[in-house]
């Protein structure tokens, strides 16, 4: 990783320095430099020559100006072209420059792992404040966790993906949990509303389809205002996910405050849901519901049951709809029309649907 790090920033650096510039290892190969060839490059003796130096001062050596990374050790040592005093100056700016930027990349990873620590719960609560500090890391900044899961094989890292997208690596955290499992923790303000998270994770699914060709799903946690928290967030996150598949399939990205009484029914025995299910509807009575007639209460239900309403969205009739709700009513023994009858049988569906994903035990297939 830090290969490709110094070399990202010696690349950047080429058109401002007419010398040519890279980083050695503690075996003295090249494995950063501005002159691409030279990479793998072994400089003969090197290694012995770097070990009499002083550790913090730049030395010269076969036509070029040295200085160590860190002065505590010779893993890397930064080159420049020549023995002058521009050589010695351009050495000086690059090792400072290169040290920052390492620090900053090893501060990032260091904190990912962290993060990454606490969602997974691997880590001791009494350890996480420690930790916390060790790393100057702010523990009562707002968070939220996303958690993007990969329907599609792709050729990109979805970790990549991602990162391209939230570059402030000092605010938004990229984490791998598996070949097709990101999390982001990302920092928000403490006013930003859910809307707000809901427009980002919109965002990172358009992008993901429109530059990617993939197709992923979001669940989104509550914020959380203390560190400690995001494992928490993070199982908020999983669920969200989860009782989305089942009351949401058509959603690409749902939050857990928005599950509603479905989270409630997921958390429920398939058993007792069979249970509760036989004693609302008749014998037979929900099997004898067709297609358009589940679709008419759906509808309804999204019209906050007015009748008006509802038979201008189906095209129907005021009076068909209403045959429609009496024939329902003989059925299964609700009324649609008032409002306890209404509730219950919402309930109820939601825990047919809950149910179809279900197996119970004693059956040989999942109910429909």
């Amino acid at each position: 990783m830090a290969n490709r790090l110094f070399q990202s920033i010696i690349h950047q650096m080429k058109d401002a320095v007419d010398r040519v510039i890279g980083v050695i290892d503690e075996s003295g190969s090249i494995i950063a430099c501005s002159d691409l060839v030279r990479i793998g490059e072994q400089k003969q003796d090197f290694g012995q020559y770097s070990l009499m130096k002083d550790s913090g001062d730049v030395f010269f050596f076969g036509g070029y100006a040295y200085r160590r990374l860190d002065p505590s050790n010779n893993e890397y040592t930064v080159f420049a072209e020549g023995e002058d005093r521009t050589a010695e100056m351009v050495v000086r700016m690059v090792s400072v420059s290169l040290m920052n930027i390492k620090n900053l990349h090893d501060d990032k990873y260091d904190r990912a792992s962290f993060l990454k620590s606490i969602i997974l719960d691997n880590i001791l609560p009494s350890d996480i404040f420690i930790k916390s500090k060790e790393l100057n890391f702010n523990s009562s900044e707002s968070r939220v966790v996303l958690l993007i899961k990969f329907q599609d094989k792709t050729d990109f890292l979805p970790f990549e993906m991602l990162q391209n997208m939230f570059p402030d690596r000092q605010r938004d955290y990229i984490i791998t949990l598996g070949e097709y499992e990101v999390v982001l923790v990302m920092e928000v303000k403490p006013t930003t509303d859910q809307k707000e998270i809901e427009a980002v994770a919109a965002r990172i699914i358009d992008t993901l389809v429109t530059e990617f060709y993939v197709n992923a799903s979001i669940g989104i946690s509550t914020v959380v205002d203390n560190i400690k928290d995001l494992g928490t967030a993070y199982k908020e996150a999983q669920v969200a996910l989860d009782v989305g598949k089942v009351f949401e399939s058509d959603k690409r990205y749902i939050s857990y405050c928005n599950l509603g009484i479905g989270r409630l029914i997921y958390q429920l025995p398939a058993t007792l849901c069979e249970m509760y299910l036989h004693e609302v509807f008749r014998s037979g009575s929900i099997e004898a519901l067709d297609e358009d007639t589940l679709e008419t209460i759906e509808c309804f239900f999204d019209n906050n049951l007015n009748v008006s309403e509802t038979s201008r969205k189906l095209y129907i009739h005021r009076n068909t709809l209403v045959y429609r709700i009496e024939k329902i009513r003989k059925l299964t023994g609700l009324d649609l029309r008032e409002f306890d009858n209404a509730i219950t049988f919402r309930v109820a569906l939601m825990v047919r649907q809950y149910l179809a994903t279900k197996y119970i035990p004693g059956k040989t297939k999942r109910l429909r």
